[in-house]
């Protein structure tokens, strides 16, 4: 049990007196973390948007595709990437196995599917409620697309910050594309993983805690971002 405290000492202590290691880590995790989720972005809205409002050959597959995508086994990802940026790979010769670009890489091909499925969710309510208004306006698909998804901007949070959770808390395809290596690519959760096999709790838990708090922390200023919006449209 003192074990234990002291670890949580410690821990404490390399938060209070902002460690440098943690520091660094905690930097390139929401670094490589932000800028999935922005990819994801791009990629994931305008195909949430079109396959809510627009009817094309395909179309069902493509939202059972999205739908089943959203559970993709990390490590499995992981293991596409590697493949594919290797020195055997097709894009090895751009060398980023073992960067924070192929980090990035790996989490936006996991969250991108979580957002475009929930953008179509979010959008395809949005679109029952205003299509044939939107029609009557003569407003075309795209102007459509980016009209919900400028109406439904609040809502879309919640499909952000899903993706956002899915990308901070990965471990394995970062793990395997990455390499965990040190001042380079090692990020919360695989440092955690690392310290733990190692016996050392308090740096892992020090990036427990702030993992824990980064979340709270996000979700609660998404719910006062929300809170506040619809105060103003009632």
């Amino acid at each position: 049990m003192t074990d234990i405290f002291d670890a949580f000492g410690a821990a404490f202590g390399l938060i209070l007196h902002l460690d440098g290691d943690l520091l660094e880590i905690v930097g390139l995790s929401l670094r490589v973390s932000l800028t999935a989720v922005v990819c994801a972005i791009v990629i994931g809205f305008p195909i949430g948007a079109a396959t809510a409002i627009l009817r094309f050959p395909g179309r069902r597959s493509l939202v059972v595709m999205i739908n089943a995508f959203m559970g993709l086994p990390p490590v499995v990802v992981g293991l596409v990437v590697y493949l594919l940026l290797s020195r055997a790979g097709p894009f090895g010769v751009l060398g980023l196995l073992f960067t924070p670009t192929a980090m990035i890489i790996a989490q936006t091909i996991l969250i991108t599917p979580i957002i475009a499925a929930l953008t179509r969710q979010t959008l395809q309510e949005l679109w029952l409620e205003y299509a044939e208004q939107l029609r009557s306006l003569g407003a075309g698909p795209v102007a459509s697309m980016a009209t919900l998804l400028w109406d439904g901007r609040y809502s879309l949070t919640t499909a952000v910050l899903a993706g956002f959770g899915r990308a901070i808390a990965e471990v394995g395809a970062v793990m395997i594309v990455g390499g965990n290596i040190d001042h380079v690519t090692r990020v919360m959760t695989t440092t955690i993983a690392l310290e733990v096999s190692k016996g050392d709790f308090a740096l892992a838990l020090g990036l427990g805690i702030i993992l824990i708090l980064l979340s709270m922390s996000v979700n609660a200023g998404a719910y006062l971002f929300q809170d506040a919006a619809r105060r103003r449209e009632a």
